[in-house]
């Protein structure tokens, strides 16, 4: 399939909305139209997505099963895939995700305690084996995250943001498996460094894979 498929990973308060923000905004005079971002739970202009990411974000749902959350995830997943990224993508778009299979793997697998096996094998059925050709990962210590959120975003905390910090631990320790499984997918970049410093190595890591100069 011809396009460019990248997604973007990371704990929360990693500081992904931010670089994702640079990193666009350095692309879109060079892309245009071939440029497409998207993001998980959900996806752009997916109706059906969103409101499964509706459901699962909800503060209010503390009594929804670790299981359904999995299962809900994997959905709204396959969703995105069919009608949001494959599409774009052959369309010949440079597609860039904000969250992928990796969330799942790592917050339900890891973070829930599901297994990251079984909850790996709940996605391949929802995506087939379709994985990006890179994923950006922004890695920062649970404990420094969690800080970042309570200092920047207390209007925005959803059901995972307030989790206890053993859950994030679970999430990191996950993330870093995957990485350690596909290394040469993964690119690896210290968030906790200052924001320029991020989004510089960032695109570095990025440009050879898009055919952009540094």
């Amino acid at each position: 399939m011809p396009g460019t498929f990248i997604s973007f990973e990371g704990p929360d308060g990693a500081g992904k909305t931010s670089v994702l923000r640079a990193i666009v905004a350095r692309l879109q005079p060079e892309l245009g139209d071939r440029l497409l971002l998207t993001r998980e739970p959900g996806g752009t202009d997916n109706k059906i997505a969103e409101a499964i990411r509706d459901l699962v974000l909800d503060p209010a749902n503390t009594e929804m099963d670790q299981r359904t959350e999995a299962l809900l995830y994997a959905a709204s997943r396959r969703q995105h895939l069919v009608q949001t990224i494959l599409p774009a993508l052959a369309a010949d778009k440079v597609v860039i995700t904000d969250r992928y299979v990796d969330s799942s793997i790592a917050y339900q697998g890891g973070g829930r305690e599901l297994g990251t096996d079984a909850v790996a094998a709940i996605n391949d059925f929802a995506i087939e084996g379709f994985m990006p050709q890179a994923t950006v990962y922004l890695d920062i210590r649970p404990e420094v995250g969690l800080q970042r959120i309570q200092t920047t975003r207390q209007d925005e905390v959803n059901r995972l943001d307030v989790e206890a910090l053993s859950f994030h631990q679970r999430v990191s320790d996950a993330y870093h498996e995957l990485a350690k499984q596909y290394p040469d997918r993964f690119l690896m970049i210290n968030a906790e460094q200052e924001l320029d410093a991020v989004i510089a190595d960032t695109w570095a890591a990025l440009a050879p894979i898009l055919g952009m100069k540094d």
